[in-house]
């Protein structure tokens, strides 16, 4: 079923891992010249479980990701970094890892393994917003 897909992976922040000795950071946290991955999946691997999509309960997942330099999930190395409150979410968006596809990040243009935070938004297209917020 179509609806038990839904859901929204926003986009990734880069978190560590490129920074060369001596290098300054970049306002945002990075050093000049560095691309976090892209997820370049065109759909998201990830499913709603049934059971929580049925009860319209929604919730977001913070998983740290490690990709290498050619974007592919360093496998066992994704953790949760901020769970959802629901167990079989944080499940779901764990086991939908393996699936995703990324270009990798750059610095400088050369590509880099890099670890960094996905965000994976539950969300039911029965409900205006999560707990109530606009």
């Amino acid at each position: 079923m179509i609806g038990k897909r839904l859901l929204v992976i926003a986009g990734v922040a880069a978190c560590g891992g490129t920074e060369a000795p001596g290098e300054r950071p970049a306002a945002d946290g990075q050093p000049p010249g560095f691309e976090p991955p892209v997820a370049t999946s065109p759909e998201t691997p990830v499913e709603y479980p049934v059971q929580l999509f049925d009860r319209q309960i929604e919730g977001t997942v913070v998983l740290r990701i490690f990709v290498d330099e050619t974007g592919v999930v360093v496998a066992d190395s994704t953790r949760i970094a901020e769970g959802s409150g629901h167990p079989a979410l944080d499940s779901a968006a764990l086991a939908g890892v393996s699936q995703m596809q990324f270009a990798p990040a750059r610095n400088n243009g050369i590509p880099v393994a890099t670890a960094f935070l996905q965000p994976v938004h539950f969300r039911h297209p029965d409900r205006e917003s999560l707990g109530g917020e606009p």
